[in-house]
């Protein structure tokens, strides 16, 4: 594990893309004292990294950009959602706090302890959730400014088989899962992903999309979809190297990307 690197990065766009291609899972990365904290030991931690790490979406980010004929802004999480997980709800309201995944986790995707329950969230949440909270919603601000909307798309995966910590996971595992929220996913937004993906599902496993709070159920000029791949479509599981699907999607995602820029 490296020592600080950097907790998030914002890549610019074109000014006039109103589109954020967001990549919250994509990262391994733990600092040094945030590693202090896991119980795992280094072999059990790498094992755990694979399932929970959502491989190679940042790539499949980057692709699409350098594919679409308006670049996208990228907003990147370095760190690894085991340091915290900045689409959690920071208290009570986080449905996954019932199998230890709120912001902070204390539980591993099979149910395993990650760190002790005990343990008091703050410092981790204060270091890292609130300022990636931030920087997300002014990235999102920035993109009203410019041009009147934001358009939130998130980069997942998940895996072809479902994993113990899965609330939702006795559903279908399409190829690519459409996250949407009644307020936010105007239907334009889903037809151009359908469109753009082909085989899809809404809402299975994996349901809702990412809004900064400052815009959640009360700004509908900020519209989100949450893409979940699913892994074996281009990748070796459970977290080893990509394969030729990986083009294939970055194509899809910048045809999304195009659609949803006009």
């Amino acid at each position: 594990m490296t020592d600080v690197p950097p907790s998030f990065e914002l890549l610019p766009g074109d000014r006039q893309s109103p589109v954020i291609l967001h990549t919250p899972h994509s990262a391994r990365e733990i600092p040094d004292d945030v590693r202090a904290g896991i119980v795992l030991d280094d072999g059990e931690l790498a094992r755990e990294l694979d399932h929970i790490t959502d491989a190679h979406t940042a790539r499949i980010a980057g692709a699409a950009a350098e594919r679409a004929g308006a670049p996208p802004w990228r907003f990147v999480n370095r760190l690894s959602r085991l340091v915290v997980d900045p689409e959690r709800f920071p208290d009570e309201r986080e449905e996954m706090l019932a199998v230890g995944m709120g912001a902070v986790y204390t539980r591993t995707t099979h149910g395993r302890v990650l760190r002790p329950d005990d343990v008091d969230p703050t410092p981790l949440v204060e270091r890292y959730f609130e300022p990636y909270a931030r920087a997300m919603t002014r990235a999102v601000a920035d993109r009203l400014e410019a041009t009147g909307r934001a358009v939130i798309i998130d980069v997942h995966s998940y895996p072809s088989r479902r994993l113990p910590y899965e609330l939702h996971g006795e559903g279908p595992r399409p190829p690519v899962c459409l996250g949407t929220d009644s307020f936010h996913t105007p239907p334009a937004l889903l037809d151009a992903a359908r469109e753009a993906f082909g085989e899809t599902e809404l809402d299975t496993p994996f349901g809702g999309t990412y809004v900064p709070l400052e815009f959640y159920r009360k700004r509908s000029e900020v519209s989100a979809l949450m893409v979940e791949i699913r892994r074996d479509t281009y990748m070796t599981e459970p977290g080893g190297s990509a394969g030729p699907g990986l083009e294939r999607l970055a194509a899809a995602l910048a045809g999304l990307v195009d659609a949803v820029s006009l």
